[in-house]
C-alpha cells in the first residue's frame, strides 16, 4: 500500500475513529485502525467489538492495499505535523511496518495482520429510515443527561428508542421517541415518527455510542440514516458509518413513573429559576445537594442549610395558586433538567412532597421529564 494524502484529511478522520479505541486494550489488534486504500480513497476502520466507525476520505492511491497501525500513536504523530503538510502512508515488504513520511520527518510503525481485526458492520439490518440531524442531535442532548451510570442495572445505561404514540386530547399522533433514567429523574423526548420507522423494534442504545454519535453529528450532512435489528444499530452520514451493537435487555415500563395526578401547578421563568438554584445549592453539602422548595401563592423561596456552610435563601415571582407546599430536590439534577428547557418557561406540576413531579417546557410539549423528590 501506497498513498498520499492531506494532513488535515486524515487528522480528522483518524480524530473520529480513534475515540471509539479503548486507552487500554488486552487484544492488541483492538488498538489499532485499520486502513485499506483504493479507488482513490483512504478507509479508515476502529472498533472496541461492541462499536465500531468507518470513515472513508480522498487519497492519492499509490499501490492499493491495506494494514493495521496503533491508532492513538498514529493520530498523535499525525497531529503534531504542520499544516499543510502532505502524509504519505507506505507498507512494503513483509507488510509489518508502515513507513509515514511528511516533509523531513519519517516514522515507522508495527502493523499487524489485516485479517486479524474483528468485522463488526457486517449483517443486514431491515429497518431502515432517515432523521434531521437536528432532531437526531435534540433528541440525544435533551436525554443522555438522564442515563444510568449503575452498571448493575445495565438496561438503563443508554437510550430506549422506539415508536410510541402521543395523546394530544383525544387525538394520538405516531412518534420517534427517546428516553433515558436513572432511577431519580427520567427524560422522554419525540419527534414525528420518519416514515419507515413504523416498525421498529425498540432498541436501547449504549451510552458510548451515543456520546460517539453526538460529536460526529456536528459535522454531519442535513440527514442522517438510521438502519437497525433486534441486535444491532447503524447510523450513515456523509463518509461516516457507525455500527454499534445494542444492549441486551428490556428497558422498564417508563410510562407508570410518569404521575397523572399531580394537581399543583408553577410556572417560572426557567433561566432565573436555575440560576437562583445554582446560587442557593453553593451552600447546600457535596452528598445530598439538597434544595428545597417552599411554594405558596404567587411566590417560591428556595432554601439550602448545611452544618459545616450555613444556610441560603432566594425568593422568586411565580405563577402559583394552589395551597402552600414544601418539597425538596437535588439541585444537581434540578439543573440538569432546566438546561434542557430552551423557552422562557418551566412548568412544574406537583402533588406533595414523596411523589415525583413533572417538568415541561412551557413552550415544547415535545419534552417531559420526571423528577423524584428527596427529604430535606
Amino acid at each position: 500500500m501506497n498513498i498520499t494524502i492531506e494532513r488535515a484529511a486524515l487528522l480528522r478522520s483518524l480524530g473520529h475513529v480513534q475515540s471509539v479505541v479503548e486507552r487500554r486494550n488486552t487484544i492488541p489488534i483492538l488498538s489499532n485502525v485499520l486502513l485499506r486504500a483504493g479507488d482513490g480513497e483512504l478507509s479508515l476502520a476502529a472498533t472496541d467489538m461492541d462499536l465500531e466507525i468507518v470513515e472513508t476520505v480522498p487519497a492519492t492511491v499509490g499501490r492499493p492495499g491495506g494494514t493495521t497501525a496503533p491508532a492513538h500513536t498514529l493520530f498523535d504523530i499525525v497531529r503534531k505535523l504542520p499544516d499543510g503538510s502532505q502524509v504519505e502512508l507506505d507498507i512494503g515488504g513483509d507488510g509489518t511496518i508502515l513507513t509515514l513520511r511528511a516533509g523531513r520527518s519519517q516514522f515507522k510503525l508495527s502493523c499487524l495482520p489485516v485479517e486479524d481485526f474483528p468485522q463488526l458492520s457486517s449483517g443486514e439490518l431491515k429497518h431502515n429510515f432517515s432523521v434531521a440531524a437536528a432532531d437526531l442531535r435534540g433528541l440525544i442532548d435533551r436525554t443522555r443527561f438522564a442515563i444510568s451510570t449503575e452498571e448493575t442495572r445495565y438496561y438503563l445505561n443508554g437510550i430506549y428508542l422506539h415508536a410510541a404514540k402521543s395523546k394530544m386530547g383525544s387525538l394520538e399522533t405516531p412518534v420517534l421517541r427517546a428516553v433515558a433514567t436513572d432511577g431519580h429523574r427520567l427524560a422522554r423526548v419525540e419527534m414525528p415518527l420518519p416514515d419507515g420507522a413504523e416498525a421498529i423494534p425498540g432498541v436501547i442504545i449504549p451510552r458510548k455510542t451515543v456520546t460517539e454519535i453526538r460529536k460526529l453529528v456536528d459535522e454531519a450532512a442535513d440527514r442522517i440514516e438510521l438502519s437497525m435489528s433486534d441486535n444491532k444499530i447503524r447510523f450513515g452520514f456523509d463518509s461516516v458509518v457507525v455500527t454499534s451493537k445494542l444492549i441486551d435487555g428490556t428497558f422498564p415500563d417508563y410510562e407508570r413513573v410518569i404521575p397523572v395526578g399531580n394537581d399543583k401547578v408553577m410556572e417560572v421563568d426557567a433561566k432565573l429559576f436555575a440560576a437562583a438554584v445554582d446560587r442557593v445549592a453553593t451552600i447546600s453539602t457535596e452528598k445530598s445537594r439538597a434544595v428545597k422548595l417552599s411554594l405558596v401563592r404567587g411566590a417560591l423561596t428556595l432554601s439550602a442549610t448545611s452544618p459545616e456552610s450555613g444556610s441560603a435563601t432566594e425568593e422568586l415571582e411565580v405563577s402559583y395558586q394552589e395551597s402552600p407546599l414544601e418539597i425538596g430536590f437535588n439541585s444537581r439534577y434540578l439543573l440538569d433538567i432546566t438546561q434542557q428547557i430552551e423557552g422562557e418557561g418551566a412548568q412544574f406540576t406537583l402533588a406533595d412532597a414523596a411523589s415525583p413531579t413533572i417538568i415541561r417546557d412551557v413552550a415544547d410539549s415535545t419534552a417531559l421529564y420526571v423528577l423524584m423528590p428527596m427529604r430535606v
